[in-house]
């Protein structure tokens, strides 16, 4: 082989192995892409800025082609809008996503069962619930009665029917030997039973149709609108439509083991190398049409929410946001019993956007926002017109009463951050108490009667009279003792603009240590 083949072919080896490195090397990540999942959280209530977290993840796992998607939920449900936002996404995407009520003692109530229901894959952890799937109207919760149930229309039922008819006149003998005539009248009496019966059935059925009230005729719509879309989900995930339809009705809840007999969720798994376990060689329909999933050995990393979205998550909690209505409280009344100080009143109008943007995301209960302005009217007015405690204890009581009811159940605030929130109410109220009587129980502070039975020192004396200095003031004095200079004393009296005064007794073993100059 000559000097330039041997040349040739060691270039050739050079470029076939480069070849294999760089190939190697793109081949790599893109395994390891295509082998990584995506883990999400969901903690708290269902949010807008929940779900636009959310919403983002999901859809940039799906662009990168991760292998699998898992939000972990822990939730006691939220806002309808924001929750459909997440069910787009999870619809919409060509990347399985998986569902996991997650860790145990968790929940996924109300909303979070739509977004179960949603996902390809639907897990939840042992000693964990779902249900309770009513929707709640934000501003007020739904009456206890549904409106399906059946009104009385004060239609009369027909008789019910009896198997042995009376018997003709004759005893049983001549009823075995009534003719045709008269078993064809009992026959025409019992036809006239039966259209009697269809006709008072077909008018209770109209009373039933009668229109209802529009709340009801609202919640009916709403409640009529859930079912649809979550039976939806349900069949387009072969989940349990039945199931779901009487979690939205009836709000019933079931655990974990009763969730997977029923064919609500598809596995129960005791943590996330279990989840990923089960999950391994499932096949999924996605946007992008069936995938199998291939969850063994996957690498999972978790994606968290901007800083900005986890402020208005944690600032959309019920203890939060009555933390906040109170601050914006306490604030307002301390500037209005103040003006001027400013501090407070711009930290008590801060506190009060934030709390109404927690309440504008979360379901709240007119009553307890209305309970809870007048327990703080009536502190206000106690602060203002002082009645020894009386208005402001009742204003206390109903601002409690108010926190206690301002949220429907599955938010509602805590009983510890409820008798916080009073007791530092409670203080506020003893301070104005405690600063009215203060005010009442002290003598006058300007006129004569400010200056009696004050104390002074002798400034200049001659015989009788002379000049005292009481309180700052130099006054003119006479005593019917005599006095000298440095001396201290005791207005007794006022006669005009001259004090009559008396030598004060000595201060006891320290007497001697007074100062002797004015």
């Amino acid at each position: 082989m000559t000097k330039s083949a041997r040349l040739w072919s060691f270039t050739a080896l050079f470029v076939f192995a480069a070849g294999l490195l760089c190939f190697n090397a793109f081949a790599q990540p893109a395994e390891t892409g295509a082998r990584s999942g995506v883990i999400l959280t969901l903690d708290g209530a269902v949010t807008p800025p929940a779900a636009q977290y959310l919403e983002r993840e999901i859809m940039a796992a799906s662009e990168a082609g991760k292998e699998i998607v898992i939000i972990e939920i822990d939730t006691p449900g939220g806002l309808m809008t924001s929750m459909k936002t997440i069910i787009k996404a999870i619809l919409a995407s060509e990347t399985p996503v998986a569902t996991y009520v997650s860790p145990q003692g968790a929940r996924s109530a109300s909303a979070g069962l739509y977004i179960m229901y949603s996902a390809h894959v639907s897990a939840m952890a042992p000693a964990t619930n779902t249900g309770a799937a009513t929707p709640v109207e934000i501003g007020g919760t739904p009456s206890d009665e549904s409106p399906f149930d059946e009104n009385d229309p004060g239609i009369e039922k027909a008789p019910e029917k009896t198997d042995n008819p009376q018997p003709a006149e004759g005893g049983a003998e001549a009823e075995d030997t009534q003719d045709a005539e008269t078993r064809a009248r009992a026959a025409a009496r019992e036809a006239d039973r039966d259209v009697a019966q269809e006709d008072n059935e077909a008018l209770a059925e109209d009373a039933d149709s009668a229109p209802i009230s529009s709340n009801d005729a609202l919640r009916a719509k709403a409640i009529n609108d859930a079912v649809a879309y979550i039976r939806a989900l349900a069949e387009e995930r072969g989940r349990n439509a039945d199931w779901a339809e009487s979690a939205v009705r009836d709000a019933v809840s079931v655990t974990a083991n009763e969730a997977l007999r029923l064919n609500v969720v598809d596995i129960v798994a005791a943590d996330l190398d279990d989840l990923l376990k089960q999950m391994h060689g499932r096949t999924v329909t996605t946007a992008a049409g069936e995938v199998t999933l291939n969850t063994e050995n996957v690498q999972l990393e978790r994606a968290e929410a901007t800083l900005v979205e986890r402020i208005l998550s944690f600032i959309a909690d019920p203890n939060v946001a009555v933390i906040l209505m109170s601050l914006a409280t306490t604030g307002i009344i301390i500037e209005m019993w103040n003006p001027g100080s400013i501090f407070p009143g711009a930290v008590g109008l801060v506190c009060l956007i934030l709390g109404f943007y927690s309440f504008q995301v979360l379901p709240f209960n007119w009553l307890g926002l209305a309970l809870m302005g007048a327990g703080a009217l009536f502190m206000l007015v106690e602060a203002y017109t002082p009645t020894f405690g009386l208005i402001g204890l009742v204003g206390l009581l109903l601002f409690g009463f108010g926190l206690f009811v301002v949220f429907p159940e599955g938010f509602k605030v805590s009983a510890a951050v409820i008798g916080a929130i009073l007791a530092i109410a409670g203080g506020f109220l003893a301070l104005v108490l405690f600063a009215v009587v203060g005010s009442r129980s002290h003598g006058p502070l300007i006129g004569a009667e400010a200056i009696r039975k004050r104390e002074g020192v002798v400034d200049d004396w001659n015989g009788g009279e002379g000049w005292v200095v009481v309180e700052g003031e130099r006054w003119r004095a006479r005593s019917d003792k005599p006095l000298s200079k440095g001396d201290r004393v005791r207005v007794v009296e006022v006669d005009g603009l001259v004090l009559v005064v008396k030598q004060a007794k000595a201060g006891g073993l320290l007497g001697s240590l007074q100062p002797k100059e004015a």
